[in-house]
């Protein structure tokens, strides 16, 4: 039992692979015995989609009820970093796991980070989202700035 615990884990590669239509043919062949012919449940064939396409099956087993998630515009990109930073900035709670914890370095990164998608933009932004990113820049670095001293 000892020495099992000191292995570690073992991971088993179970895809089948076809090497010839031969093959195929044997498999479909077999396929009500071994389920993967049309009686497959849903949860099987979304284990496949996910195989193929990581997130195709959650997206799909998400529900009726599910909360879409908001299109990926400039101005979500933004508010997506500052609530980064502000979390970082001990502001707000982390969304994971409620505590408020300050990482001063990480939303010092993430300001960078915003500077430099600023200074990269430059030229490149309709007037909303030039202002968006200016307020969103001036709001974190007086945080930051607060929080460094205190």
């Amino acid at each position: 039992m000892e020495e099992q615990e000191k292995k570690g884990f073992v991971v088993r590669d179970r895809r089948k692979i076809v090497l010839d239509e031969a093959d195929t043919e044997e498999k479909a062949r077999e396929a009500p015995e071994t389920g993967t012919g049309p009686e497959r449940t849903e949860a099987s064939r979304a284990e496949d989609r996910e195989r193929v396409e990581p997130g195709a099956a959650r997206s799909q087993d998400r529900g009726k009820n599910a909360r879409p998630y908001p299109q990926v515009t400039f101005s979500t990109f933004v508010f997506s970093l500052s609530s980064s930073a502000l979390v970082h900035l001990g502001e707000v709670p982390d969304p994971s796991t409620q505590k408020v914890e300050k990482d001063l370095p990480l939303a010092k990164q993430i300001i960078d980070t915003l500077a430099m998608l600023q200074e990269k933009t430059k030229g490149n932004l309709d007037k909303d989202e030039e202002q968006l990113l200016q307020t969103v820049l001036y709001d974190l670095r007086l945080r930051f700035v607060k929080q460094s001293g205190s």
